[in-house]
């Protein structure tokens, strides 16, 4: 069992921080590497890339939006609770090394993955830049964060109901404008996110990182589930990633792949609401 030490509700109820007790995980992990939870005992195993460790606490983080049945069900879980399973840490850690000047890309809760590799940037002695996005101000989340972890850090919001109005790949073109010297990007977001802001980069040339949230199972690269074409040939992202080169990745084949279950995903958590809201 993995007690629940902290806990945070964020934009709006939408979005929750989970600080967890597993002291070895913590010990171990690294950034760019995720776990998978489950509640209970008929719940779904669900991947997430850890968002902050803790090793002398010896606690992880994890930061997830409520989008179906399994985050919902998370989502009942309080301060005191506890996960049945959390396995990890499982996939490639994040490269990283000092190059000079990089960009780090966050959208939505991939914010959350974003944190600890801006993090470890910045510590290998790079110059960061970090531009976080969200739909509305409400859905932004990590900004004291991110800034601490970053040289210059711009938030956008769709709407232009706070920071830059606009798309991230707006502020990431005037990044790429005015400095030529941009040794690497790297972004963590929705998969069309991914996709655009990577036909950006390529256009100028930038080496870009881009992290993978495929269907998954298992996570040890035995079930086949989060397969993805990068290059043109088949990986596995529990093992071969999460993160990929984002001018190889087939994003197109990836959103068909995510949407697979849709119907299913939306009956499951009708079917949660009502027995939720019955009790």
């Amino acid at each position: 069992m993995f007690k629940i030490v902290a806990r945070e509700e964020m934009a709006r109820g939408t979005i929750v921080l989970n600080e967890i007790e597993a002291p070895l995980i913590a010990k171990k992990a690294k950034p760019g590497q995720f776990v998978i939870l489950k509640a209970n005992e008929t719940g779904e195993r669900i991947p997430l890339t850890m968002a902050d460790t803790d090793p002398e606490k010896g606690t992880i983080t994890i930061i997830y939006m409520i989008v179906g049945k399994s985050t919902a069900l998370f989502k009942t879980l309080k301060v005191g609770d506890s996960y049945l399973d959390v396995i990890g840490p499982l996939g490639k850690a994040t490269h990283l090394e000092k190059l000079g000047d990089v960009v780090c890309v966050g959208g939505g809760t991939g914010v959350a993955v974003m944190h600890p590799i801006t993090k470890g940037l910045k510590a290998a002695g790079n110059h960061v830049i970090c531009i976080i996005g969200a739909k509305t101000k409400e859905l932004i989340i990590l900004e004291d964060r991110m800034k601490a972890a970053s040289h210059e850090l711009r938030v956008c919001t769709d709407d232009g109901s706070y920071g830059f109005p606009g798309f991230v790949t707006v502020q990431l073109e005037d990044v790429l404008q005015k400095n030529k010297n941009i040794k690497l990007c790297v972004a963590i977001g929705p998969v069309p996110m991914m996709k655009f802001l990577s036909q950006l980069t390529k256009k100028y040339n930038v080496p870009t990182i881009v992290s993978l949230n495929p269907i998954m199972v298992d996570g040890t690269g035995m079930c086949g589930g989060c397969r993805v074409s990068v290059g043109g040939k088949t990986k596995f992202a529990c093992v071969d990633g999460p993160e990929f080169d984002g001018h190889q990745v087939d994003y197109d084949e990836l959103m068909k792949r995510l949407a697979s279950y849709r119907e299913d995903e939306k009956r499951c958590m009708d079917e949660f609401c009502k027995l939720h809201d019955a009790k």
